[in-house]
């Protein structure tokens, strides 16, 4: 650098050191992921923000490696501010060194001092070994931000390729996740399985989405690069910017009560009759169109974002079409995780119950169903935000409780549809447990098929309703909350110990 006194000698030099940063691993390495179709970090960000909005942190961290391979800054999604990083990996590979995990750091306390989410975009090695001239430890934690920032402000990680390590870790803090179909992600590589357990393995065998879907690390695929960040941009357009906003209203052109015919037809009368409820969820939202969450992880339940008369909501429904809609291990704790995301950032939260209950049996068991059931239910009994409950068709045991079902649990206003099961078991299975003889099962069945007027009796529910005024019933819980919901908005305050 000149030491003169020429302020275009000092800015052609500032201007050299950012080309080279921006040039990443160089033009042969961009110029290889272009031709395979792949984006690299630069573009990756262009392509999920505003036009024209990215303002970059440390482009000249780093020192020998270009911005320490981590692209960094702020910019905008729809006009609101956001905070991100991407790994680079055209540039070592992605690994972390130390002003990367500064940076890393950084943005996530922006992230929280400004209260606006934060997106990580990883692929990459993890930490990198010590390379000469770089600092000692002692400098903060990337990883202690990202996990104070939980329920504070949304945090969304994209896996758009290899991520091990350090950086893999971002995604289960994160509270939604999102891969592409060739991504992976892991402790560690293949290699250093070889190395330490003479394992042979592929990334995708180790970590792709075969493996990190079923095991609930990574929440939802998508097709590519683009397909990913546009999914990134819709997840963010449910939620407000923090835990200090309410979600935004959407006009949707779908806003006011209408009656839904269909759903006679879309719901079996017959309670041992299948059915997908996604097409009753579809019926009653705006427009049609809802965001699933986790739509592979647990598919006896369906958790999704959508919008009815343009609020967003968290929808938690039983899928009959899956193990008859019962709440398995994977289904519970995939559930409690949404509904505390919702509740985090006060999204009203819409239960659709029809199960026959949480999943028995000794493989159940094993996998401790009553430890998942329990979270699940400790996470709805415990949301501050506006609960609308509906029962379709039945609704069993500790399944009804971990739906919201049970009276007197905070909710906004409780539904059910006439004719409707009830009960701590179905007649058959209370019939069998109690070794009862053909008179008392008749009287148990007919009792059963009584039971949502018997709850409605006593208030068990606030009012059955016909099936096709579900939301016009929606929109009315959603009416009566408004004033509540457009008070002062604050992090929840969660106190207790999660099962």
């Amino acid at each position: 650098m000149t030491d003169g006194h020429d302020w275009g000698e000092t800015l052609d030099d500032l201007d050299s050191r950012r080309q080279v940063a921006r040039a990443m691993g160089g033009p042969e390495k961009v110029e290889v992921r272009a031709d395979a179709g792949r984006l690299d970090a630069r573009s990756r960000i262009d392509a999920l923000l505003d036009a024209g909005t990215f303002a970059e942190i440390g482009t000249l961290a780093g020192g020998g490696a270009p911005a320490d391979a981590l692209v960094a800054g702020v910019g905008a999604i729809d006009g609101r501010p956001v905070a991100v990083g991407a790994e680079d990996f055209t540039t070592m590979g992605g690994s972390i060194g130390p002003a990367a995990s500064r940076k890393r750091w950084r943005i996530a306390d922006i992230a929280r001092r400004e209260r606006v989410p934060l997106i990580m975009l990883l692929e990459g090695a993890g930490h990198r070994p010590p390379m000469p001239g770089d600092p000692g430890g002692g400098g903060p934690g990337d990883l202690q931000a990202q996990g104070r920032l939980s329920g504070l402000v949304p945090m969304v990680c994209g896996v758009m390729g290899s991520s091990a390590g350090h950086g893999a870790i971002t995604a289960p803090l994160c509270d939604w996740s999102v891969m592409t179909g060739d991504a992976a992600i892991f402790t560690a590589g293949p290699p250093v399985v070889l190395a330490s357990l003479s394992e042979e393995i592929t990334k995708q065998e180790l970590g792709g989405p075969a493996v990190a879907v079923a095991s609930g690390v990574v929440h939802n695929v998508a097709a590519d690069d683009a397909s990913l960040l546009a999914d990134v941009r819709t997840y963010l357009s449910f939620f407000g910017s923090s835990a200090w906003e309410r979600p935004p209203w959407v006009d949707t052109g779908d806003l006011e009560p209408r009656r839904v015919e269909e759903m006679l037809e879309i719901v079996p009368r017959d309670a041992n009759q299948a059915y997908d409820m996604r097409h009753a969820v579809s019926s009653v939202v705006d427009g049609g169109g809802f965001f699933q969450i986790q739509p592979d992880f647990g598919p006896s339940v369906v958790c999704a974002l959508a919008r009815i008369g343009g609020h967003a909501v968290g929808v938690v429904a039983n899928q009959p079409a899956v193990i008859a809609g019962s709440i398995d291990v994977d289904a519970a704790d995939k559930a409690a995780h949404f509904i505390q995301v919702c509740d985090s950032f006060h999204l009203p939260l819409v239960f659709l119950a029809d199960n026959p209950g949480v999943l028995a049996g000794s493989v159940s068991e094993r996998a401790g169903i009553l430890r998942a059931g329990a979270r699940m239910f400790t996470a709805q009994t415990r949301a501050r935000t506006v609960k609308l409950h509906v029962t379709i068709r039945k609704a069993y045991g500790f399944g009804s409780c971990v739906m919201a079902m049970n009276g007197y649990d905070e909710q906004t206003l409780s539904y059910g549809f006439p004719g409707a099961t009830l009960g701590a078991m179905g007649a058959q299975g209370a019939g069998n447990a109690v070794g009862a003889d053909d008179e008392t099962r008749a009287a148990l069945r007919q009792a059963e098929l009584e039971s949502s007027y018997r709850s409605a009796a006593g208030l068990g529910f606030d009012e059955l309703i016909d099936p096709r005024d579900l939301r016009t019933a929606l929109l009315t819980g959603l009416d009566l909350s408004a004033r509540r919901r457009a008070g002062v908005a604050e992090p929840v305050a969660r106190v207790g110990i999660t099962p």
